[in-house]
């Protein structure tokens, strides 16, 4: 398989001399193409500082994040902002939606910047559109959207650029059962058939259930690692349950 993402030994430490606080201890690990993970751990575990690197949100202390083999640790600010836009797409709890553009606006931005071709924009949205179940409300604007209408358009934007990896940070934290559902069930599609690469940090079981991996977080390192293989997500969400039971004290901040 196609090595995406390699996060060699980095650490993170906020703070100076006298008050330091290590919020990322000599991590590694290594996201293959297709891979569809998530990240769990209590608050204040490390898991958002991570991916907050992993972005480029932050900078690591110390260690290199590459992606596609570059090293995106040592590139300049200019350079990291073009890497960031051609190889990253986000999707975040809030949605971050722009609220004077309609769902096709908001999704074909992201594709104006890159230059595409106005025919090819269309063709790409209509697509990606039928994925998530989207058609309908392309040319509503976010307030006549539902948290679920907002967060797949989000996705779709996220997905629409063909990056080389997915970046989601809580993206079930703002909806109600049902929408987290369907959300889940769309990125199982976008994993499935469009081989998107997500790497998804979630402090909720039954979210995690969707994923294929799991990477454990505790006290800035990982603490364990679950695959799902041939389980159902059902049995794949006991587990994930029985490993957050070993997090002690921190499980009720997981779940």
């Amino acid at each position: 398989m196609n090595t995406i993402l390699e996060v060699k030994n980095i650490e993170k430490y906020y703070g100076n001399k006298g008050n330091v606080t290590k919020a990322v201890h000599d991590m590694s690990f290594q996201v293959e193409e297709g891979e569809y993970i998530g990240i769990m751990g209590a608050s204040g575990s490390g898991k958002t500082t991570l991916l907050n690197c992993i972005s480029t949100i932050d900078t690591v202390t110390a260690g290199h994040i590459l992606l596609n083999g570059k090293d995106m640790t040592t590139l300049k600010s200019k350079e990291l902002a073009k890497f960031r836009r051609e190889h990253l797409g986000f999707i975040f709890q809030d949605f971050n939606l722009l609220d004077t553009l309609t769902a096709y606006e908001n999704i074909a931005m992201a594709l104006t910047v890159l230059k595409v071709p106005q025919g090819e924009i269309k063709e790409r949205i209509q697509k990606v559109a039928r994925k998530l179940q989207i058609e309908e409300i392309l040319n509503k604007f976010p307030y006549q959207m539902s948290g679920g209408q907002k967060q797949r358009v989000a996705s779709a934007r996220a997905i629409i650029t063909r990056p080389s990896l997915i970046l989601a940070d809580e993206p079930t934290g703002a909806l109600d059962s049902k929408s987290a559902k369907m959300l889940l069930e769309s990125f199982e599609v976008l994993n499935q058939e469009e081989r998107a690469t997500i790497l998804m940090v979630t402090h909720d079981a039954f979210t995690a259930s969707y994923c294929k991996r799991i990477l454990f977080i505790k006290d800035g390192r990982i603490f364990n690692e679950l695959i799902r293989g041939n389980d159902t997500r059902k049995a794949f969400f006991n587990k994930i349950i029985e490993v957050v039971a070993l997090l002690g004290g921190d499980a009720d901040n997981v779940l």
